[in-house]
């Protein structure tokens, strides 16, 4: 009896891994992806985000656990200047550090309506990558030069969203989001755009407010 059962979930098994799997990050991953996207495009964006650099404010609540109090106020209760908790330069990475920062671009972007400049993600429309990950790293590649002191989270995509575009010249697209973070380092070289921006959660929903419910879903807040 024990047999039976263990050489059924053994076929089971072999049954499931058999199977495809989305968001694969295989080489015929993003061919397949694209060839059931028909005429309509794939972009990769990518998220750059700079993780916190000092620990932020903690909430008034924790402090009433006595047996943490000390701590905390050890730790938490020294004062920074403005400029590196507040709005200082928004090109620079050495601004609101107790917040994660996120690298928005000016200039053209897949899509935007009537070709004008707009504030968007690195990005590039798929070509004949192996995967969209690969498609996502050669995007932020562009922007900054190289892929040193980067770090992408995962091989497949954190969200997609489908966009269906009000100008007629434009076919219906799909955008990939990929992760990637700063690593070991506080100022890039960054190009091809027209003007770019490090800017916290709450700034970046302010530049997209037609998709705000879905950037404030796909992004971990720190708070």
């Amino acid at each position: 009896m024990l047999s039976r059962s263990s050489t059924t979930a053994s076929l089971l098994l072999r049954s499931l891994l058999r199977q495809p799997r989305g968001f694969s990050s295989s080489a015929a991953a993003a061919p397949v992806a694209a060839k059931e996207g028909g005429d309509g495009k794939l972009v990769a964006s990518v998220l750059f985000e700079r993780l916190p650099v000092v620990i932020p404010k903690i909430h008034p609540v924790v402090y009433a656990f006595q047996e943490f109090s000390f701590r905390w106020r050890q730790q938490y209760r020294r004062q920074y200047p403005d400029e590196v908790l507040g709005k200082a330069d928004a090109r620079s990475l050495q601004r609101a550090l107790d917040n994660k920062l996120y690298l928005v671009l000016y200039g053209n972007a897949y899509g935007a309506p009537d070709g004008k400049p707009v504030w968007h993600f690195p990005e590039k429309v798929y070509e004949n990558e192996e995967t969209m990950r690969l498609c996502a790293e050669s995007a932020l590649k562009s922007v900054l030069g190289g892929l040193d002191n980067t770090y992408f989270v995962g091989n497949a995509p954190m969200a997609h969203m489908a966009i269906e575009q009000t100008d007629s010249s434009v076919s219906p697209f799909k955008r990939f989001f990929f992760k990637s973070q700063v690593v070991g380092t506080t100022k890039y070289h960054i190009g091809k755009c027209k003007d770019y921006a490090w800017v916290t959660k709450d700034e970046l929903l302010e530049l997209f407010p037609e998709n705000k419910d879905f950037f404030n879903k796909m992004i971990i807040h720190i708070r």
